[in-house]
């Protein structure tokens, strides 16, 4: 596998399923900047916010290339097929989308404690003109299963399993993809300017030996208490080089 060029928008990316790729990363002359909301903003509002900021930057909406949801609980498999279909709508609309190929690198995470009530925007990326010489990218997330397989439930690392054993063995994995994926854009952990990620079970048993040892936190590691958005799923990671963030209010 290889990654494609997304001419329109500035960036290359990962493929990977229909409802987001597997990363992005900036062209030569452009670099993704993100943009976190204070708080999380329902999906509709989440997308109106964005298309007003890069068309006041001068870019197109294809310009679009990543963003991190919320929701408020884990999805049944089909319930996140129908969600995602909602969610592809506006893609298809700004010209992101073609056929079944999507551009797009995703988080879409739940919080444990204090959800939203429905899904919303934590984050978004767009290409810019570059403004500096470090090459910028965004890993989408990924949980403990194997992607583009039809369903989750039969390709989950250790399904239903919640011991430590069983969880360091599902980071295990999805560590590996995040290398893989890295691997793909052309980068490495070194890289990175942040890695996040998203689970309610400890992460100490194996922060060390898992995360630590790779580099995976050479930015720090931002651990969100969060569950992953199909039921089955208990981690998932993701990671960017981004130089230019900024917060929403």
């Amino acid at each position: 596998m290889s990654t494609k060029t997304f001419a329109a928008g500035g960036y290359r990316y990962i493929p990977a399923v229909f409802q987001y790729s597997g990363g992005v990363a900036a062209q030569p002359d452009f670099e993704i900047v993100r943009v976190r909301f204070r708080t999380p903003v329902p999906l509709a509002h989440g997308f109106a916010a964005a298309e007003s900021m890069i068309r006041a930057a001068g870019r197109p909406l294809t310009s679009f290339c990543a963003c991190e949801l919320r929701s408020p609980a884990p999805f049944t498999e089909e319930g996140f097929r129908a969600f995602n279909e909602i969610y592809v709508g506006t893609l298809r609309k700004w010209g992101l989308i073609a056929g079944d190929t999507n551009p797009v690198a995703r988080s879409n995470v739940c919080p444990e404690i204090d959800p939203p009530a429905e899904p919303s925007f934590h984050a978004f990326c767009y290409t810019v003109a570059a403004t500096g010489p470090m090459p910028t990218f965004v890993v989408a997330g990924s949980g403990e299963a194997t992607e583009g397989k039809g369903n989750y439930r039969d390709h989950t690392v250790r399904r239903g399993e919640t011991s430590p054993d069983a969880i360091a063995e599902k980071a295990h994995f999805v560590l590996g993809e995040m290398e893989r994926r890295l691997d793909l854009l052309g980068f490495a952990w070194a890289d990175t300017t942040a890695t996040q990620v998203y689970t309610v079970h400890d992460l100490h048993p194996f922060l060390a030996s898992e995360i630590m040892r790779r580099g995976a936190a050479t930015g720090g590691l931002t651990w969100h208490y969060d569950r992953p958005p199909v039921r089955g799923l208990e981690y998932e990671m993701d990671c960017r080089a981004i130089a230019n963030e900024r917060v929403m209010t």
